[in-house]
């Protein structure tokens, strides 16, 4: 007996597309001299066709009511139809047609126009959204790829395609249990099921979404947009565009980056937040680039107009110190009532700058700090949005490096919405020139984020799509996005002429009939509002900005600190002055010292086998702790552990910081019998102490970096550190150290106390992995090398405070940058001792000499001053050459802002004394070039500082170790050669 089994069609090449990768396509019947399947009831095989058919739909309908032969038949079937049409065929190969009607079965061709009708659906959730009317200009497809499926464009082309008749359209066909276009019917003829998913998928939404692994996500979709609610009428699309209007007609020569083009924006993030309140959140983060900013500030974080209109006035004047920043760069925290679900809600739009999406690891890392204070580990309570431009979500790096984060433990947010308003430009620059991807989108890919286009000019349906993403992402806590495919109605800025590089486009922009006008036609002819009512609306919000303009007329003052994203309630003074300007002591109790060493030295799990050469390593940290003296790394468990003790929260981060780039931390132990078994000691020191945070980032520091300073951002009672694995690597973080740490306080009166640890030193390693570029911070410094300051009690914290970057556990908070050591970590030399760390000592800005040169300072003939780990070579030169006497050595620990109080003392100490600066970095890297003219400041020209190092070059160190220690020896010679300036003028 023949058996029948279902084999895939050989298909034409203009189906590839279709094909891959997804679908369970298209089939045909043939025979095969073989025996039936055991299991297939022999009198029934090749019988009539009414009882296949009759197995098929009870099949079709569930496929556990028949018997399990059938059901394996048919799940085989589909499975080997899929994996057949997945496979491209090369273009030469002539399609075979179907056998012709009378030589098949009525149930094989019924059969096989259901599975066809099945395949014609799953094509349609695969690639409808290349066929659907994205561009309100109509001029552009919002991809760039020039393909378009040849099976989704007519009718004819898809009943051809899928070898169906004209005839079939009024055919009833059963639906498979992955479509919801028939709702509560199983069954629907072809030609409404082509009409149900032209809607659907075509129209003004295109939905990208297959490519997701999880089946109920899929169908989760599937269901939200193939049964679609009501749609609502949107009447709040009025306050976004007549803002727009208002600032152009006040202030049309200035510069705003408006949202004309994009209106719709507004009530898409309004929706967003308005659904997500309606789910439960209660804090919302945003961050966005400068276009339409002021209308976000001024209709979804609804900022005073008037404060935004006196932004404005040129002849304002700032109350702040600092810089401060352009109006469209500014930030906002504001906690309100939501109108529509009458529930509290906070909302904080975070400060960016002119740097595009690098506010966005800053957005998610302070939204990770805001949950974790407030116990929101599945991010129920506090989530974030991402405002995004087309060109710039395709071309920044920090884009993708930001996505990788949002599904790591110690990073996700547990879902952001994503808005990209895609103008389809980038400044001057056509996408197809801006992006290689098909969508400026497809970046999210990556992590399985369901992405969906909508055409904004049909305000319906970018409600309807946001709301379903603000949805899905508190029903399943992973990323979406929704790109708003729109246009940008003026140039990058009002000043701007977009006719010079898009004059087609610009043309068809200058036709176009705003959205607003547009939806409000529509609106009327539908009888939903009366054009009275819509002119009394108007004039309504015309009448609020007017009455909000007349009042800003009032403000002669700008306060930046009105605009604060990051509030601290009750950390400052209401003036927003420190409580006190005092530093308090840092001095740790000998008995904490001692418990925190024990702790450090042992395994607080029982049954936990660790590493053998780690038991090495804890039982040195025992016998530390025993002789009272501590290294690097137990300095800064006990350092940590203090601050635990005292209910601060301590967050270490970056690449491998939890064993350490070089072995020294070990703050996670791994049992070696245990897979993924871990232990943190430091979580283990006290019963009631704030939790310690180390995790092992991505490799990534632009994001990882921009993450933890957004962390910092959200409380001042935490120690947020990132480590640099060597410390040249944080230069790929540059954007972030410029824009945001050096400059946060200055432009947004923003405090941060992120800490930034880089590993640093000549060693011989080669140009990179050797110095950490403190030239550059100390470039950044903001103290005035030539002011001589005022020696005030107060003037160790008082420089402190007027510094843009510095140290920690101060009435203030400021970013502190520590070039931290590399081959001292093991230096016998390299340690202190528990008097230096007990109970009423304190942070050495300046460490003196402390050897027999001072017990006769007035017989020194060289002070040399140094930094960092060049004081270990300095000393052991200077005792082979037996200068103990003649050569001072003091060690700057406080680089910026500088100790001029204690260099004076210094230098004063040793008045008959050569000065010298002495640096293992190049001349034109390291300190040389801040600390001079600092030196001057205070010294004068009578006693200049001379410089003692390696020559000025272009790498930053030499990869050949000769090379290397041959330089040394070289500036040590001259360091302790006390002739070696005779004659020489300054």
């Amino acid at each position: 007996m023949n058996q029948v089994r279902l084999l895939p069609s050989r298909l034409g090449a203009q189906a590839s597309r279709l094909l891959a990768p997804h679908g369970v396509q298209r089939f045909s019947w043939c025979s095969r001299s073989s025996g039936p399947p055991a299991t297939f009831p022999s009198s029934r095989v090749g019988g009539g066709s009414s009882y296949m058919e009759e197995m098929y739909f009870a099949w079709l309908e569930n496929p556990q009511s028949v018997h399990k032969s059938w059901d394996s038949f048919f799940r085989k079937a589909s499975e080997e139809a899929s994996y057949g049409l997945a496979q491209p065929r090369p273009p030469s190969v002539v399609p075979e047609s179907r056998p012709a009607a009378s030589g098949r079965t009525k149930t094989s061709k019924l059969v096989e126009d259901h599975l066809a009708v099945q395949s014609l659906i799953r094509a349609y959730q695969i690639r409808g959204h290349h066929v659907a009317q994205l561009d309100p200009l109509g001029i552009l497809d919002a991809d760039l790829d020039s393909f378009v499926p040849s099976d989704l464009i007519t009718t004819i082309d898809k009943l051809a395609f899928y070898d169906l008749q004209e005839a079939d359209l009024d055919k009833e066909f059963q639906l498979p249990t992955t479509t919801f276009i028939g709702g509560s019917e199983h069954t629907l003829s072809l030609r409404e099921i082509i009409r149900r998913l032209e809607s659907t998928y075509c129209q003004h939404i295109g939905l990208e979404f297959m490519f997701i692994n999880d089946v109920e996500q899929c169908q989760w979709i599937r269901q939200k947009f193939e049964t679609p609610g009501p749609s609502p009428s949107i009447l709040a699309l009025l306050s976004p565009s007549r803002f727009e209007d208002f600032l152009a007609r006040k202030w049309s020569s200035e510069k705003r980056f408006g949202l004309e083009g994009c209106e719709v924006m507004i009530p898409a993030l309004k929706t967003i937040i308005d659904k997500s309140s309606e789910m439960g959140i209660e804090n919302v983060i945003l961050g966005m680039p400068h276009r339409g900013r002021l209308n976000v500030l001024a209709n979804v974080i609804r900022k005073d107009l008037e404060q935004i209109f006196c932004q404005f006035d040129p002849k304002l004047e700032a109350a702040d110190e600092g810089s401060g920043d352009v109006k469209y760069h500014l930030g906002m925290y504001h906690e309100r009532i939501n109108r529509v679900t009458n529930r509290n809600i906070t909302l904080s739009l975070v400060a960016n700058p002119s740097h595009l999406e690098a506010v966005d690891p800053v957005v998610q890392g302070k939204t990770k700090a805001e949950q974790f204070y407030r116990g929101d580990a599945q991010g129920k309570k506090v989530m974030s949005i991402l405002v995004h431009g087309d060109a710039a979500f395709a071309g920044q790096g920090v884009v993708y490096e930001t996505f990788h984060l949002s599904d790591l433990p110690s990073y996700t947010t547990n879902g952001t919405v994503h808005v990209v308003v895609n103008n389809q430009i980038g400044f001057t620059t056509d996408p197809r020139m801006a992006r290689s991807s098909p969508y400026p989108t497809d970046v999210a890919r990556v992590v399985n984020a369901p992405i969906f286009h909508v055409n904004a000019d049909d305000p319906e349906a970018v409600i309807y799509v946001c709301s379903v993403a603000a949805e899905w992402r508190n029903t399943f806590n992973k990323d979406v996005v929704v790109d708003l495919v729109c246009y940008r109605r003026r140039g990058h800025n009002e000043m701007d002429e977009p006719m010079f590089t898009q004059p087609l486009m610009y043309k068809q922009i200058h036709r176009q009939v705003p959205v607003l006008k547009k939806y409000a036609d529509k609106l009327i002819a539908e009888g939903t509002v009366t054009l009275q009512e819509f002119e009394e609306e108007i004039a309504k919000y015309d009448r609020i900005c007017e009455e909000a303009y007349g009042r800003s007329k009032d403000k002669k003052i700008l306060h930046i600190k009105h605009w604060l994203d990051s509030p601290w309630p009750g950390f400052f003074n209401v003036d927003g002055e420190p409580k006190s300007m005092t530093c308090p002591a840092t001095g740790i109790p000998e008995d904490v010292l001692t418990h925190i060493g024990e702790v450090a030295s042992s395994v607080p799990l029982e049954d936990f086998k660790i590493h053998t050469g780690l038991s090495r390593i804890l039982r040195g940290r025992e016998d530390m702790t025993r002789k009272r003296t501590v290294d690097w790394a137990l300095a800064e468990y006990m350092a940590f552990g203090s601050l635990l003790k005292e209910g601060i929260h301590v967050r270490l981060s970056g690449q491998d910081v939890e064993r350490g780039t070089f072995s020294h931390r070990h703050h996670v132990l791994h049992d070696q019998e245990v897979d993924r078994r871990t232990c943190v000691p430091m979580n283990h020191l006290w019963p009631d102490q704030a939790p310690y945070t180390v995790c092992n980032s991505s490799l990534s520091e632009y994001g990882v970096l921009g993450f933890e300073l957004g962390y910092a951002m959200a409380s001042p009672n935490a120690l947020v550190l990132w480590e640099a694995q060597f410390g040249d690597f944080h230069n790929t973080a540059q954007c972030i150290i410029d824009q945001f740490i050096s400059t946060g306080q200055a432009k947004w009166v923003r405090h941060n106390g992120i800490v930034l640890l880089l590993p640093h030193g000549m060693e011989g390693m080669g140009p990179e992995h050797s110095s950490a570029r403190p030239e550059r911070f100390l470039q950044m410094s903001n103290d005035d090398s030539d002011a001589y300051p005022a020696f005030t009690q107060d003037f160790e914290v008082r420089q402190l405070y007027d510094c843009n970057w510095i140290v920690i556990l101060l009435p203030f908070r400021k970013p502190l940058i520590i070039f931290t050591p590399k081959s001292l970590l093991r230096h016998p030399e390299a340690k202190s001792s528990f008097d230096l760390m007990v109970s009423g000592t304190s942070f050495q800005r300046v460490i003196p000499e402390d050897g027999a040169a001072v017990r006769a300072p007035e017989q020194v003939q060289r002070l040399i001053f140094c930094t960092g780990k060049v004081y270990y070579d300095l000393v052991k030169e200077r005792s082979n050459q037996g200068l103990d006497e003649q050569v001072a050595i003091t060690r700057l620990e406080q680089i910026s802002p500088f100790p001029f109080d204690l260099i004076k003392q210094e230098a004063e100490k040793y008045p008959g004394a050569e000065l010298v600066w002495c640096q293992e970095e190049h001349k034109n890297m390291g300190y040389y070039d801040y600390i001079s003219p600092r030196f001057m400041t205070i010294l004068g020209r009578a006693r200049p500082i001379w410089y003692v190092g390696r020559d000025p070059a272009a790498a930053p160190a030499t990869g050949n170790r000769n090379t290397h220690l041959v330089s040394l020896k070289k500036f040590l010679d001259t360091a302790f050669n006390l002739q070696a300036f005779d004659g020489k003028t300054f």
